[in-house]
């Protein structure tokens, strides 16, 4: 099931017996847990709701069968419980006691949903939530007879649907062409994107406009958007510009090593991005980007005019001496990264 038919079921107040909801995307995942939650009713702890994590998993059939004593049916949450994780083996690659025993719970638990499916859907609330998991034979059990729901990163056309909403909620307006400056801005996660429209929709209140000025003067950019921001001064031969950003971002606490690698793999991506347009490759794939990240590609594109190819060369290499003078103490990492900012420049 898709992120939006559970949303829709939700909202509709379609409740199934089983879930597993897992993924990147928690702001969303968290919303639906707390619909569920909302549609199932009144919960006391250790009545008629049950929580559930890796230290006590084992207790989870126990949990089911016993009644909810005066209520009519139970909401267990099992977070993180590890059940759906590759198998576990120990330093010699083989497995110990302990862990077979672990291993094989999974089956057996996906053994008694299947055998008492009747009983569970007329007495539990399942939810399980997971970061990521493997199709182990518990999925494949919970993806027969319940709902299973992968929260992957939204795309940034699904991100500024939701975005565009919440703006026409407050009924605040915002173009096509600023909303998708706003989410290479403030990047992909939608907590910080709705924390981050949240601001401009109070600073320009009802019947105001959001602005490329309005975002950039209240915005907190993304590291990833600054990088972008100092090789775009770099490409435009603007030096002082680009030791500002530099300066910034040293400001704000960012590690220098961080600033460094970030750069040196930017610049890589750029050399990429060259390559991939000569030979006529697919860019996105030549990058390996997630489906969320495919809008990167106009914006390094963009960034590749700016360098010939034997420039991006020199530079990568620059910042492969750098790194070998910098752990052999010949040089300071701040001031090589200013001098090859400076080099380039003139």
């Amino acid at each position: 099931m898709d992120i939006a038919t559970l949303e829709n079921n939700l909202k509709a107040g379609k409740l199934n017996n089983i879930y597993l909801l897992y993924g990147e995307e928690r702001f969303l995942l968290d919303n639906c847990v707390k619909k569920i939650n909302k549609l199932f009713g009144e919960v006391i702890n250790g009545i008629n709701y049950i929580q559930i994590d890796n230290n006590n998993v084992a207790d989870i059939i126990a949990d089911i069968e016993t009644p909810a004593f005066g209520y009519p049916q139970k909401l267990i949450i099992a977070k993180d419980t590890g059940l759906f994780q590759k198998a576990k083996r120990g330093k010699t690659g083989t497995e110990t006691k302990k862990q077979k025993e672990d291993n094989k719970f999974e089956n057996k638990l996906a053994t008694y949903i299947d055998e008492n499916i009747d009983m569970i859907k007329d007495s539990v609330i399942l939810v399980f939530i997971e970061n990521e998991v493997e199709k182990n034979d518990l999925y494949k059990e919970i993806e027969k007879v319940g709902c299973v729901c992968n929260f992957e990163r939204q795309k940034p056309i699904d991100l500024a649907k939701r975005i565009k909403a919440i703006c026409n909620a407050y009924k605040v307006n915002i173009d096509n062409s600023t909303l998708n400056y706003f989410i290479e801005v403030c990047g992909t996660s939608l907590q910080d994107l709705i924390n981050e429209i949240r601001k401009q929709i109070e600073y320009v209140g009802e019947n105001g406009t959001i602005t490329k000025q309005t975002i950039d003067l209240l915005a907190i950019k993304q590291f990833e958007s600054i990088i972008f921001d100092l090789t775009d001064s770099l490409g435009k031969r603007n030096i002082s510009e680009a030791l500002q950003v530099l300066k910034n971002l040293i400001y704000a606490k960012e590690p220098i090593q961080k600033i460094f690698i970030t750069l040196y793999n930017h610049f890589k991506k750029i050399y990429i991005t060259k390559i991939a347009i000569r030979e006529k490759l697919n860019i996105a794939e030549s990058l390996n980007l997630k489906p969320n990240q495919t809008f990167l590609t106009t914006k390094y594109t963009m960034q590749s005019k700016y360098f010939k190819e034997e420039e991006l060369r020199k530079i990568l290499q620059e910042f492969i001496d750098l790194d070998y003078k910098v752990k052999s103490g010949a040089m300071d990492i701040n001031i090589g990264l200013e001098s090859i900012l400076c080099r380039y420049c003139s």
